[in-house]
C-alpha cells in the first residue's frame, strides 16, 4: 500500500476507484465498503484509492471539545487499511481552508482534478463538503458532467456506518469489548509505551506493565479488569489487564496496568499492543492487599480460561 501524506504527493494512478470518509476504527461497515472497492478496482483493471484526512475533523472544527473519543489512532488506521487490501492510502492533512471546500469543488478540485476518479464508491448517506452539504444524490448529478460513475452500498450492506461507530464507543464506555469486537470484526485494540509504575504488583506475585497511550484522544474502555492478548516484540502473550484508580491501593492517577502469564523480563520503553478479549469484572476495594493478591489469583486463573 502507498501511503500519500498531502494529494500534491500523488502522482498518476490509472483508473483510480476512490472511497472517502474518516474510517475511525475500520469496523465491519467499513471493510464492506473496501471489499467493494477493491471488486471495482479490480473489474475495470484499476486500483483502489482511499481518500481520508488527518487530524479529525472535529479536532479542527471545534478545538475545544475534549470529548473526541477516537476508535483508532492514525498508526492504527493505517495497518488496518493495508490489512483491508488497500492500495493507496491518501491521508489529507484538514484544516479550516479545506473544512470550507463545497461539495461541487470537492468533487471538481480533489476527485476529478487530482485524482482522476473513475468510479466512487461511497456508503449509505455519506455527507461530504462543506457544511456535509453533499450526497448521493449530488454525487449522481455531478458524475455525468465530471465523467466518472458513482455506487452507492446500500444501508443493508453497510450496516449504516454512523450508527455502529456509535454503537462501538457505547460498548466501550460500559466495559463491553466482546460487543465492540463483534462490531470491529476483530478484538478491540490499543497501543502504548511501557513505562515505569510504582511495582507494587510484583509485591503481590503479579508484576504489571504500565502503558502510557500517548494519543489522548484514543478511546480507552471503561474501568475495570478485563482478560487480553499482548504483543510485545513479534511475541503474543495471554494476560489480564486493569483500567482505573486501584482503589484497593489507591493510585493518584487512572493507570492501564497489564500482568503477562508465563513472562518474565525487562520492558520498559518497549511499545506493547493490547487486544481486549473479554471483562472480568469492575473496580472493586478488597479493604487489603491480602484479600486484593486474593482475587488476582482468581482473575488470573478465570483469564487463562478465557
Amino acid at each position: 500500500m502507498k501511503v500519500y501524506r498531502n494529494i500534491s504527493e500523488v502522482g498518476f494512478i490509472e483508473n483510480a476507484v476512490v472511497t472517502t470518509g474518516t474510517f475511525d476504527g475500520v469496523h465491519l461497515g467499513h471493510q464492506k465498503i473496501i471489499h467493494r472497492l477493491n471488486e471495482v478496482a479490480e473489474s475495470v483493471s484499476g486500483q483502489s484509492v482511499v481518500f481520508t484526512f488527518f487530524p479529525h475533523p472535529r479536532m479542527v472544527l471545534y478545538p475545544d471539545d475534549y470529548s473526541l473519543q477516537l476508535l483508532s489512532t492514525l498508526e492504527e488506521k493505517i495497518g488496518l487499511l493495508e490489512k483491508a487490501g488497500v492500495q493507496h492510502l491518501i491521508i489529507h492533512p484538514f484544516d479550516r481552508a479545506f473544512s470550507k471546500l463545497s461539495s461541487i469543488e470537492f468533487v471538481r478540485d480533489v476527485l476529478v482534478n487530482k485524482l482522476r476518479v473513475k468510479k466512487l464508491v461511497i456508503g449509505y448517506n455519506h455527507q461530504f463538503g462543506r457544511n456535509r452539504e453533499g450526497t448521493y444524490k449530488h454525487l449522481k448529478e455531478f458524475s455525468p458532467v465530471y465523467g466518472f460513475e458513482v455506487e452507492e452500498i446500500p444501508a443493508k450492506d453497510v450496516d449504516n456506518v454512523n450508527i455502529s461507530s456509535t454503537k462501538i464507543r457505547e460498548a466501550l464506555n460500559k466495559g463491553e469489548v466482546k460487543v465492540a469486537s463483534a462490531f470491529l470484526g476483530r478484538p478491540y485494540e490499543l497501543s502504548g509505551v511501557v513505562v515505569e509504575g510504582n511495582k507494587l504488583g510484583r509485591t503481590m506475585g503479579f508484576p504489571t506493565a504500565n502503558i502510557f497511550v500517548n494519543d489522548k484522544h484514543k478511546m480507552i474502555p471503561a474501568d475495570g479488569v478485563y482478560a487480553v492478548r499482548v504483543l510485545l516484540e513479534n511475541e503474543q502473550y495471554k494476560g489480564m489487564l486493569n483500567i482505573g484508580f486501584g482503589p484497593t491501593v489507591q493510585f493518584s492517577e487512572k493507570k492501564i496496568e497489564v500482568h503477562l502469564f508465563n513472562f518474565s523480563g525487562d520492558i520498559y520503553n518497549k511499545k506493547v499492543k493490547v487486544e481486549f478479549i473479554e471483562k472480568l469484572r469492575d473496580e472493586k476495594n478488597f479493604g487489603s492487599v491480602e484479600k486484593l493478591k486474593e482475587q488476582l489469583i482468581k482473575d488470573a486463573e478465570i483469564a487463562q480460561k478465557i
